[in-house]
Order: C-alpha cells, then sequence, then structure tokens
C-alpha cells in the first residue's frame, strides 16, 4: 500500500535535511505506528505521504503510484485526521460533514451514512450543534468521522485519541480494528505508548530525521526485556520488599525457593519492558 525509498526532505532555506533516507514498506490491512520525540521528522514524513509537501528525493509510492503523479483524485483513496482539527466553527458536526462530503461529489462510507458516521462516533445528539460549543474530544471524533467520508484504502491518524475520556477512546480504537479487519491500512503517528501497543501491527522509531528501528511492538518489547521475575513480599511490619531473580534456570535458584516456601508473597511478576522503554532506547529522549 506505501513503499518508502531512500526519502530525503530539506526545507527551503535549511542547510541540513530533515528527513534523511527513510525506507519501509506498509502492507494492506497494516496498521502502522509512526513514533519518534518532537521534531523528529514525523509529521514532515506525513505530509510527504499525503502529498502536502513536494520537491522531495528518492521515492514515495502509494497504491502502486508515485505520489507526485498522482492528482486531486488521491484525496479519494486516502483520509486524514490531523492532531489539531479545523472544522467551521459555526456550522454544526452534521453541516460540516455534510459540506466536506459535497467536495467529493460522491457518498460517504459504503453502508454508511453522514448520520451513521455521527453515531460511530458518539456524536449523534450533538450533530445540531455548532462546532463552537463542542469540546476537544468532540471536535477529535468529529475529525475523525471526516476522515473516513470517502472510505478511503488508507487513512492517516494523527494522535486520534488525544483529549478523549477512556470510553470514548476505546470505543474509537474499537473502531480503528475494525477498519483494519475491513482491509483498511492505517498509518497511525502518536506520542501514546500505550495506544500504539495496542492498536499496531508494527512500528517505527525516527530520531533526527532517520529511522532507528522498526519492528512488532512485542518482538521490541521481548529485546528490551531485563529477563528478571520481581517477587514482591509482605513483612511482619507490613513493609513491602522487593526481590529479583534471573529467569535463568529459575527452578534451581534455591534462594527463590526459600523465598516462596516462607515468605508472605504479596506478588510475582516479570520483568517485562514497556513500549515506552523501548522508545526511550531507541530515541534516547523522553515522550514529549
Amino acid at each position: 500500500m506505501i513503499e518508502v525509498k531512500n526519502l530525503g526532505y530539506r526545507y527551503p532555506g535549511d542547510e541540513q535535511n530533515t528527513l534523511r533516507a527513510l525506507n519501509f514498506e506498509i502492507q494492506q490491512s497494516e496498521i502502522f505506528g509512526f513514533l519518534g520525540p518532537s521534531g523528529s521528522g514525523k509529521s514532515t514524513t506525513q505530509k510527504l505521504l499525503i502529498g502536502l509537501l513536494q520537491n522531495y528525493t528518492g521515492s514515495v509510492r502509494v497504491l502502486g503510484r508515485e505520489v507526485s503523479d498522482w492528482g486531486q483524485d488521491y484525496y479519494r483513496h486516502i483520509g486524514v485526521g490531523f492532531e489539531l482539527p479545523n472544522h467551521f466553527s459555526k456550522l454544526t458536526g452534521l453541516e460540516n460533514l455534510e459540506l466536506f462530503q459535497s467536495f467529493h461529489g460522491g457518498n460517504s462510507m459504503e453502508g454508511r451514512s453522514v448520520h451513521e458516521l455521527l453515531a460511530l462516533t458518539g456524536l449523534t445528539e450533538s450533530a445540531s450543534k455548532p462546532v463552537s460549543q463542542y469540546s476537544k474530544g468532540m471536535k477529535m471524533r468529529l475529525n475523525f468521522a471526516r476522515a473516513l467520508l470517502d472510505n478511503p484504502d488508507i487513512l492517516f491518524l494523527d494522535e486520534p485519541t488525544a483529549g478523549l475520556d477512556p470510553a470514548t477512546a476505546r470505543q474509537l480504537k474499537d473502531t480503528i480494528l475494525d477498519l483494519r479487519s475491513e482491509g483498511k491500512t492505517v498509518f497511525l503517528t502518536t506520542h501514546n505508548m500505550h495506544d500504539a501497543n495496542e492498536l499496531c501491527d508494527r512500528v517505527a522509531f525516527i530520531v533526527e530525521g532517520a529511522l532507528n528501528l522498526i519492528g512488532e511492538p512485542a518482538a521490541l518489547r521481548q529485546k528490551q526485556d531485563q529477563q528478571k521475575v520481581a517477587v514482591r513480599v509482605r513483612q511482619e511490619d507490613k513493609a513491602v520488599t522487593e526481590h529479583q531473580f534471573a529467569m535463568e534456570n529459575l527452578y534451581q535458584n534455591q534462594a527463590f525457593q526459600k523465598l516462596l516456601a516462607h515468605s508472605n508473597i504479596e506478588s510475582i511478576h516479570t520483568q517485562e519492558a514497556s513500549l515506552e522503554e523501548v522508545f526511550i532506547a531507541a530515541t534516547g529522549t523522553c515522550l514529549q
């Protein structure tokens, strides 16, 4: 669906490239997470993929065709949900969707009308309210509904759960997973490592315009694992102490066996790395 080879880009007036020889592919029905610290090149990459920036070096092929060769019909095949949604604030949510739908002269998502898209994003009761009265979370949901208007083959989503309460975020993530099962491809940029771990089939880490790491979240976490077991023990004075043991040959570890036999065990768990720890190791920076 997306094939990027030796992609480079330099903004006019800059002395150095913002992107340096990016290479990756994204298959159909794949949710691909694009992760990196602020200023690493995430937004620039997405703008190139959706055709907002030109004059790049290398190759960016989407749906088998170089992005620079596409015309306006490209936007019938992709849907974009920006991190900072912009809507016509004096229009209602329904009017916003109907207006954007009219730009393409077609119907909304197959089998779903504009009203169904509003229902899908939990905005039915607010459909007749001016968007100026919407919360940030409501605007994000309307943004997501708008991205689905043309039944796109590929969705580009930037921080799609930002500003959403846990229940609404769960609903939106379930919708994204449903879209993948329907054959849609999703390019996801986010700082939310929980979302990336939960949704993405693969993730890529970009640092200073170059890709440092690409892989499945579970496999990347496993490489970062400490291969240890932590045992939390509650003492007689109710204080809790933690003891760590190497997982290798754990069944032969006499200290571990003695602790299990003679202590008040509160919990036992492996020291599994989180995707955030993988992020920090790959990028050398904390989340921003």
